[in-house]
């Protein structure tokens, strides 16, 4: 019979493997390590395999006292893996899936993908049973956020729905996908544009004032203004902790596993991105610190915590631009644009590979990726100051 800690001890192998328990039971253990409690059973002379839950979340006593339900239910002449489906939640599914993806995912966009089901879906589906959810009701929530005008969220959230119930069925959980054919009947996205961007030095200090009287959070508008000061991706700045920074050195280091959704795979090599700080920058910085306790950084903290203990909101910037009067004209991926076409036309042609490095944009020669890692601080830290000198003026 397993015990607890023999099953905490159990690790990832190459292929999956089984730990049995007693009156049919058993531990299953994945590749990628996660751990499902299984009974096998016969209903009307078919073996049937049932997926009680996963380890340990449900331990080694709850997982025997399941084992006894459906054990009870077969007595009755009832199928535990009908009558599981339609007792597990869509919310108990969703956040299963999630816990499986989450190691493959950065923090950022695992905190993201939660909050719009947090948001959009469980408080409409999230205590319905897995099995009675149909195709219509989800093409009510999608439709939702797609009247809020955001097609490429609803087309997301589409696709986090459908690999949900993909999840579900893997596990045992459920038969079909109710989300499959909703792309059907869904607004189609526009065409793609670039990002709207505002090119003119006057413009983008126009925008900054405006957004500093906003009655929104005061770290909303600080973040926003150091996005501006160092022209790196959204997701860089929601997802920035303190460890990050060197306020001594001037320098904010990216790490590599955050300049993208996914994490590297194995092989794949990215590397660290640097970002001198300009002045500017190092006040916003300054700003923001002596709310952490003590009046110093914690190590493990955000620098632009939101209202709950996950990064600022991923609309919270762009809905800001927008109460600022530059709705269609400007957005927070846009600084990137403006720092290059302002900064080119600033400093010269001379300068245009060093733009393109500041803003990590890789080279297209891969041999030169590879075998040139210079930072070539010294350049990059001149661009930075005289962007943070151009918005401050």
């Amino acid at each position: 019979m397993l015990t607890n800690a023999a099953a905490k001890a159990a690790g990832a192998q190459s292929r999956a493997y089984k730990l049995h328990d007693q009156g049919g039971m058993h531990l299953l253990v994945r590749p990628t390590g996660t751990k499902s409690w299984q009974l096998k059973y016969r209903w009307r002379g078919r073996e049937k395999l049932l997926t009680i839950g996963q380890f340990p979340e449900i331990n080694v006593a709850r997982a025997r006292i399941l084992q006894a339900q459906a054990k009870e239910q077969l007595e009755q002449g009832v199928d535990p893996s009908r009558a599981q489906r339609s007792a597990d939640s869509f919310e108990q599914l969703a956040r299963g899936w999630h816990r499986h993806h989450r190691a493959s995912w950065s923090q950022t966009h695992a905190a993201d993908v939660l909050a719009s089901l947090e948001r959009d879906v469980f408080p409409e589906l999230g205590a319905r049973p897995i099995g009675a959810v149909q195709p219509r009701e989800l093409l009510d929530i999608v439709r939702l956020v797609e009247r809020r005008g955001c097609l490429e969220t609803a087309g997301r959230l589409r696709q986090r729905l459908s690999a949900i119930f993909g999840f579900g069925i893997a596990e045992g959980l459920c038969e079909d996908d109710p989300a499959a054919q909703l792309g059907r009947a869904m607004k189609k996205g526009k065409l793609s544009v670039p990002h709207p961007a505002l090119t003119s030095i006057d413009d983008c200090r126009a925008l900054l004032a405006a957004c500093e009287v906003d009655r929104g959070a005061a770290v909303s508008i600080m973040a926003s203004r150091f996005l501006a000061l160092t022209a790196v991706r959204l997701a860089a700045v929601r997802g920035m902790r303190w460890t990050e920074v060197d306020l001594e050195a001037r320098i904010w280091t990216v790490p590599a596993e955050r300049m993208k959704l996914s994490k590297p795979k194995k092989g794949e090599e990215r590397f660290d991105h640097v970002v001198p700080l300009s002045e500017e920058a190092l006040w916003i910085l300054r700003g923001v610190r002596p709310a952490s306790i003590g009046g110093e950084p914690q190590v493990d903290r955000l620098v632009f915590p939101g209202r709950s203990s996950g990064p600022i909101g991923e609309g919270t910037l762009r809905e800001l631009y927008n109460r600022a009067g530059f709705a269609g004209r400007h957005v927070p991926h846009g600084w990137r644009s403006s720092f290059s076409t302002i900064l080119n036309e600033d400093l010269g042609p001379e300068w245009r590979t060093d733009i393109d490095r500041a803003l990590a944009h890789s080279p297209k020669d891969k041999v030169e990726a590879a075998y040139n890692r210079a930072q070539l601080l010294d350049r990059r830290r001149v661009i930075f100051d005289r962007w943070g000198e151009l918005l401050s003026a």
